[in-house]
């Protein structure tokens, strides 16, 4: 079983209800619980509503609030913010970041009264650029000099009811590809040199997730094809998924920065 989100790893973690639509876990990650479940040590929340699955698009502001609230307690006295779309904008499921990007009102250029100054940009995959997103964003860190990155991010979970309605807040940044097993350098304070907040929602699950849940028989599982194990998966209106997730989260991330 392969998780991006904290709370599916572990068991100590404090839940309550928002709402009737949407609740909230909150995990500290200590030294111990993070050589246990194997995530950096940080601060974790996430909300999960069924808001954005069900196309409730009436309520997507009352999603977006919530995240806006959470989002606000990483980034209390932080003036100088540079968002970065992460990912693949030409795989759909991987587009979160990018689709989030194009929504987020940018002040750089023209700051005026009492804005954030927000400056973003969409480093792409090595694949297409054939340049590492790490060395793209070390670059463009030194130059613009923020306070604080927020990197937006597809995400995997272990759980098919969590796809496009878990959005995870993290304190200790993020490894971009980790959701694909295609690892890279991680994207924190330490290798950047400035605090690194990730944001994302689970878009994809893989096949042998889904096969555990459904069969619950460890000895099918081991004789099952392990090309089919390795699939990943994603619902079949992603396209739909995606560009919501996109619009809750860049309405969130505009509601923080007073924008």
């Amino acid at each position: 079983m392969y998780s991006d989100m904290a709370m599916e790893l572990t068991d100590k973690y404090e839940t309550k209800n928002l709402n009737n639509l949407i609740k909230r876990t909150d995990i500290t990650v200590d030294k111990d619980l993070a050589e246990k479940i194997g995530k950096p040590i940080g601060k974790y929340i996430t909300l999960e509503s069924e808001i954005v699955r069900r196309g409730n698009s009436s309520q997507y502001h009352r999603l977006s609030q919530a995240l806006s609230e959470a989002i606000d307690e990483y980034t209390v006295d932080v003036n100088k913010i540079m968002v970065v779309g992460l990912g693949n904008p030409y795989l759909t499921a991987d587009a979160l970041g990018s689709k989030a990007l194009k929504r987020i009102n940018i002040t750089r250029s023209f700051l005026f009264g009492k804005h954030k100054e927000i400056s973003g940009f969409c480093p792409n995959v090595l694949g297409v650029t054939g340049i590492e997103s790490f060395d793209m964003i070390q670059g463009v860190t030194k130059k613009v000099n923020p306070e604080l990155i927020i990197a937006i991010d597809s995400l995997a979970s272990a759980s098919y009811k969590r796809l496009s309605s878990a959005f995870q807040i993290c304190s200790s940044g993020i490894t971009p590809g980790s959701g694909v097993s295609n690892h890279k350098q991680r994207l924190n304070v330490e290798s950047l040199g400035v605090p690194v907040i990730s944001l994302g929602v689970p878009m994809v699950i893989y096949s042998s997730t889904i096969i555990s849940e459904a069969v619950g028989n460890s000895e099918l599982i081991d004789e099952a094809d392990e090309d089919l194990m390795n699939m990943i998966v994603t619902p079949k209106d992603i396209d739909v998924l995606v560009e919501d997730c996109a619009t809750v989260i860049a309405d969130a991330l505009n509601m923080s920065f007073n924008i």
